[in-house]
C-alpha cells in the first residue's frame, strides 16, 4: 500500500478509536506482490502530525543505520511529539540489511553488536558526547535535539530466549501473535524484563471467509518461515521462489484468519498478559478493515 494511502488509514484509524499505531521498518517486502516497502521515518513524522496517537517503530540499528543516526531519529520524533515515540530495537533481517554490501554476521554477533547500539543509542539520548569503538563505530557524536525524557527502548523478541536476553537491557517488550506469544511475554517477565508488554496480530478479515482466506495466503505466504530462515533469506524474489508451495492451512497458523469480526475479537482475548494489541490486518486494503473493526470499537 502506497505510504500516502497509509496515511489515510492511520488518521480513519484515529477516527474509529484505535488507541495508538505501530511501523515496521523494512527497505524491501517479503513479497514482490506486496508492492510497496516506504521509509518508514519520513512516514512515521507525517503520521504523527497528522493523528494525536502515541506510536512506535521496529527497526534494526547496527548495520543499515548507525546507531547514532537511530538517536538523531528517535530524538527528533521525541522532542516533537514528547510522549508518544517508543521504538523496539532488533537484530534484523538479511533481506533489508544487506543492501549496504556488508557481511550478514551471525545471530551471535549481532545481538552482541545491537547491545553495543542500545549503549550508544541511550548515551546519545541523555545529552552525552559518544565515542565507541567495537563492533560499531562513533567518533564524538552528540545529538543535539532531544526530548526532556528519552523515549523508551523496546526489545523485539519472537523466542522465550530472546525475550530473556531482552529483559537485560529493554524498557518493554513487544513480540508477535500466535500461541507462544504469551510464552514469551512470560519469559520476559518471569528474567524480571521491566515496561509494557506489546504484542503485534498479523490478522487477515474480508466480508467473506473465502476472500479473507485469498487475502492471507496471498499476501503472507512468504511470512510462514521461522528463523533462522526468515533471518537470513535476503531477497524478494527468494521468498516468493521458496514459498510457492505453501498451502492456505500453513499460512493459517501464523495469521488469523476470519470474516467474523466477533471471531478476532474473542482470539485476542486470549492474548492476556499483553497491555497493548496491535492489529495487522495482512491485506493491502486498510480503509475497509479500519471500518469494519471500527463498529466493534465504538
Amino acid at each position: 500500500m502506497p505510504p500516502s494511502r497509509l496515511l489515510e488509514a492511520v488518521a480513519a484509524a484515529e477516527q474509529a478509536g484505535f488507541q495508538a499505531f505501530m511501523s515496521s521498518d523494512h527497505f524491501s517486502p517479503w513479497s514482490v506482490r506486496q508492492g510497496q516497502s516506504a521509509f518508514a521515518w519520513s512516514w512515521l513524522g507525517a503520521a504523527m502530525e497528522s493523528t494525536s496517537l502515541p506510536c512506535g517503530v521496529v527497526t534494526a540499528p547496527g548495520q543499515r543505520y548507525h546507531p547514532a543516526i537511530v538517536a538523531q531519529a528517535i530524538g527528533t520524533l521525541g522532542a516533537m511529539y514528547p510522549g508518544r515515540f517508543w521504538a523496539a530495537l532488533g537484530t534484523g533481517e538479511a533481506s533489508n540489511e544487506h543492501v549496504t554490501g556488508d557481511r550478514w554476521p551471525p545471530k551471535a554477533v549481532r545481538k552482541a553488536r545491537l547491545l553495543e547500539c542500545v549503549e550508544v543509542i541511550r548515551a546519545l539520548l541523555r545529552g552525552e558526547e559518544v565515542t565507541h569503538d567495537g563492533l560499531v563505530r562513533v567518533d564524538r557524536a552528540r545529538v543535539w535535539t532531544r526530548p526532556e525524557e528519552p523515549p523508551a527502548l523496546v526489545g523485539a523478541a519472537v523466542s522465550e530466549e530472546t525475550a530473556r536476553w531482552c529483559a537485560s537491557w529493554a524498557d518493554g517488550l513487544i513480540t508477535v501473535g500466535g500461541p507462544k506469544a504469551n510464552d514469551v511475554a512470560r519469559a520476559y517477565r518471569e528474567a524480571g524484563g521491566r515496561g509494557p508488554l506489546r504484542v503485534q496480530v498479523h490478522l487477515s478479515w474480508a466480508p467473506t471467509r473465502e476472500e479473507a482466506e485469498r487475502i492471507a495466503h496471498d499476501q503472507w505466504r512468504s511470512n510462514v518461515f521461522p528463523p533462522p530462515a526468515c533471518w537470513d533469506i535476503d531477497s524478494v524474489e527468494v521468498f516468493d521462489a521458496v514459498s510457492e508451495h505453501v498451502t492456505p492451512e500453513q499460512v493459517a497458523q501464523v495469521v488469523q484468519i476470519s470474516h467474523e469480526i466477533s471471531h478476532h475479537i474473542e482470539m485476542l482475548s486470549h492474548y492476556e498478559p499483553f497491555t497493548e494489541i496491535y492489529l495487522h490486518h495482512v491485506g493491502r486494503e486498510q480503509l475497509p478493515f479500519v471500518e469494519a473493526f471500527a463498529k466493534a470499537l465504538t
